[in-house]
């Protein structure tokens, strides 16, 4: 049997079975990257749920696996040369987990940095811009008197979405499936956040989202998918 005792976090949150991928994590658009990932490609896996509104995440046992503490976090006893590998950041386990199946990812170089690209356009872009207006619009931001930062991260959204929706779009001018043309974790990266925005967030009508048929289309194939339905509720919540 595997034994990662010399991890910290599985003091915190013991791994019932310890030969299996460990997930620490949360179902929020972040968190669901991995949990759609692992329901996709079929590796086994143990999900942990870190209850942030607990301050979990900032307690000792997290942060020795991930100093930043934030969610998702991975400890894969089956790592690299067979050693356990600790990993976070959502789009850093994206690509561990792609290169270590050999799914979701191209192995041609040209389209594997392509699709490696837009993971990054959701990371730097799509996820910053539409969690700080899903701050300003209907959480503790929605508030604040001065509108101009909210309106701020709602232009910026419209145009990040506008971005995507031309990506969806083929040279003919008729949509394509997926970011890539085949499904990818480009898209399991940006999925939970377009779903966020426009369901969580309640930001659909103040970006316009109806102007964005092919965003919405795209959207709708996503979450009908199983892997995704199955990890949009991983971890479950207690």
């Amino acid at each position: 049997m595997t034994d990662l005792s010399a991890f910290p976090i599985t003091t915190r949150w013991p791994a019932r079975h310890p030969d299996r991928l460990q997930l620490y994590s949360l179902n929020t658009p972040n968190g669901v990257k991995v949990s759609i990932m692992l329901e996709e490609i079929g590796l086994p896996y143990e999900p942990h749920f870190v209850d942030i509104t607990k301050n979990e995440t900032w307690g000792p046992e997290f942060l020795s696996l991930n100093p930043n503490g934030k969610i998702p976090a991975i400890l894969d006893p089956n790592g690299p040369d067979g050693r356990p590998l600790a990993l976070f950041e959502s789009g850093a386990i994206l690509l561990y987990l792609a290169e270590k199946t050999g799914r979701l990812l191209s192995t041609d170089p040209a389209e594997r940095y392509q699709t490696i690209q837009w993971v990054m356009f959701q990371m730097a872009a799509i996820g910053p811009m539409f969690g700080q207006l899903g701050f300003f619009h209907r959480f503790a931001g929605k508030d604040y008197e001065d509108k101009r930062p909210r309106d701020r991260y709602v232009a910026e959204s419209r145009r990040l979405l506008g971005v995507l929706n031309d990506r969806l779009a083929n040279d003919a001018g008729t949509p394509r499936d997926w970011i890539m043309g085949d499904y990818s974790i480009a898209d399991v990266a940006a999925l939970g956040w377009v779903r966020n925005l426009v369901g969580f967030y309640e930001a659909g009508e103040i970006v316009g989202f109806q102007d964005f048929a092919n965003v919405a289309a795209w959207l709708e194939r996503g979450l009908a998918r199983p892997a995704v339905q199955r990890g949009l509720e991983i971890p479950a919540r207690p």
